[in-house]
């Protein structure tokens, strides 16, 4: 390959992020307007939740949705992009210096692996804080009662113990956080299925060192006694962490992949279906490696036919070339699903395949 100047990469970057940035813009916009129209308009005058509180769940759940567009977004804007420089001949111009497919291909990828990372990070850090923060914002806010537990109703079980918590939230000092569940009922079962005890603690702490419950109170069913003890504190000897009670509360897609893994393993060890958990939590490591594919597939299409379409032409292929793509992955995760195969597998197909037919159309539009 020719020595290449680094002011055309930066040039097709440049229009590339522009665009790109310009569409996801909005689509979210779209998207946000949709989902305070179909839903929270509806929700508006339940209890407390007014427009105030309606506009503030909005604003929590964006980086959610741009987590969740950005794909989409990425394709098109790319196309429209690529397509636009194709249209008015300044494609041509750059080949004619050097600039050849596989550079443009580096190009592109280059200009979108910044913000796909900031979208990796983005759904692991703040997107889930501010959907949960958003969810107990409007739970909060339709009950009447400002202190709603983020957690409430939960049910777990861990080996031989079933849980059951009446509410809960996270709590700081300022230097640690930890979860809190009240009034949390404990029942222990025998191998044959007999109920051994069944335990009501006022409070139950998961800090860093364990479990930590307060005002216990403990009914023990003997073969024909029944006895009941009283203490102030006591410590829970549990592998059942924060990450996976929160799981059980919180919808997998809004999850960060590391509350994922604790909850398949939660799961895992008390024999107990992790398959929606585990398509989520691959689908995290996917993502980055869908979107930069999905784009590097989709240019192939800057060039030939779209030269002589509009702006039109441009959007409607790349919005039928990003659905294309995320349907057909849908559907070899449902399969997945269904016939337990490896959501790995699941997810890698539909992304070889994409590339595959893209190289080829590569090839023999270069031929």
């Amino acid at each position: 390959m020719k020595p290449f100047p680094k002011i055309h990469d930066v040039y097709v970057g440049r229009v590339v992020l522009g665009t790109v940035l310009l569409t996801w813009t909005v689509l979210m916009g779209l998207d946000v307007m949709l989902g305070f129209v179909s839903s929270e308009l509806s929700d508006i005058g339940k209890g407390n939740y007014g427009l105030t509180q309606a506009l503030t769940y909005m604003v929590y759940t964006i980086p959610r949705r741009a987590y969740t567009l950005f794909p989409t977004s990425a394709v098109i804007g790319a196309l429209m992009a690529l397509g636009q420089l194709a249209a008015t001949s300044e494609l041509t111009a750059l080949r004619a210096v050097g600039l050849s497919r596989r550079r443009l291909s580096l190009a592109v990828a280059g200009a979108l692996t910044t913000l796909t990372l900031l979208m990796v990070v983005n759904g692991e850090t703040l997107s889930p804080w501010a959907q949960r923060s958003a969810e107990a914002l409007k739970a909060s806010a339709k009950s009447k009662n400002m202190i709603v537990a983020q957690y409430s109703g939960l049910w777990a079980r861990e080996g031989d113990f079933i849980l059951n918590a009446g509410g809960g939230q996270d709590r700081s000092n300022g230097k640690d956080t930890w979860l809190e569940l009240r009034d949390v009922f404990f029942y222990e079962f025998a191998e044959d299925g007999r109920l051994k005890s069944a335990a009501i603690a006022h409070i139950a702490e998961h800090r860093p060192g364990g479990w930590v419950l307060r005002d216990v109170t403990r009914t023990t069913f003997g073969a024909k006694s029944v006895t009941q003890t009283h203490v102030a504190q006591e410590r829970w000897e549990s592998k059942l962490d924060g990450a996976a009670l929160m799981a059980g509360s919180d919808r997998p897609r809004y999850l960060s992949s590391a509350a994922l893994a604790a909850a398949i393993d939660y799961r895992e060890r008390n024999g107990l279906d992790a398959g929606e958990f585990e398509e989520h939590y691959w689908g995290r490591w996917f993502y980055p490696i869908n979107v930069l594919a999905l784009c590097l597939a989709a240019i192939p299409f800057a060039f030939g036919a779209l030269r002589s379409g509009g702006m039109g032409k441009r959007l409607f292929i790349g919005i039928v070339f990003a659905l294309g793509f995320w349907l057909l992955q849908t559907q070899f995760v449902k399969l997945a699903s269904v016939y337990k195969f490896d959501f790995r597998l699941a997810y890698l197909m539909p992304t070889v395949i994409m590339v595959g037919v893209s190289a080829f159309l590569f090839k023999k539009r270069s031929g």
